[in-house]
């Protein structure tokens, strides 16, 4: 048998109450609703080892097409635990990181928004400007702005 390979990361999944104040969040920084629909029965939870459920789900997408955030809203089964306030250095789902350009417009817009910049914006070694927020529902989001060509590979390298 051949040996798999991966392709593409797919998406990211997040549990939400709000689909659409999520929806309008990730707008604003500038990804795009792909679709939104249902999934529904038995064999939606076959996948999920969920059983029955019955899930509001929105796909959106960054500009360049590449990566996706699935929003899921839960109606059966309903949530049984809540991460969403869970520090950064909490087992589990840590953040989503996205790349921005100027980011102290984008970040005055979120703020505008109701999301709470959680430490400070700083500069990393004139590479990026780095920040965390808690957006919508308190979920934790990390923006940065490259400030040089360097790559990420090209530091994790030097350390």
């Amino acid at each position: 048998m051949a040996k798999s390979n991966l392709i593409e990361m797919n998406n990211v999944g997040i549990v939400v109450e709000s689909l659409d104040n999520a929806i309008s969040f990730f707008t604003e920084i500038g990804l795009t609703l792909e679709g939104r629909s249902m999934v529904e029965g038995e064999w939606a939870g076959r996948v999920t080892g969920l059983g029955d459920q019955s899930v509001e789900v929105a796909m959106m997408v960054t500009p360049d097409g590449h990566s996706r955030l699935e929003l899921s809203r839960f109606l059966t089964p309903a949530t049984i635990a809540d991460h969403r306030k869970a520090p950064v250095n909490a087992l589990g789902y840590l953040r989503i990181m996205f790349r921005v350009d100027n980011l102290d417009e984008l970040l005055s817009r979120l703020v505008n928004q109701g999301a709470e910049l959680v430490g400070e914006v700083v500069n990393y070694e004139n590479i990026y400007r780095l920040c965390y927020i808690r957006g919508t529902e308190g979920l934790l989001i990390g923006l940065a702005e490259q400030l040089s060509n360097q790559t990420t590979k090209d530091i994790l390298e030097k350390s």
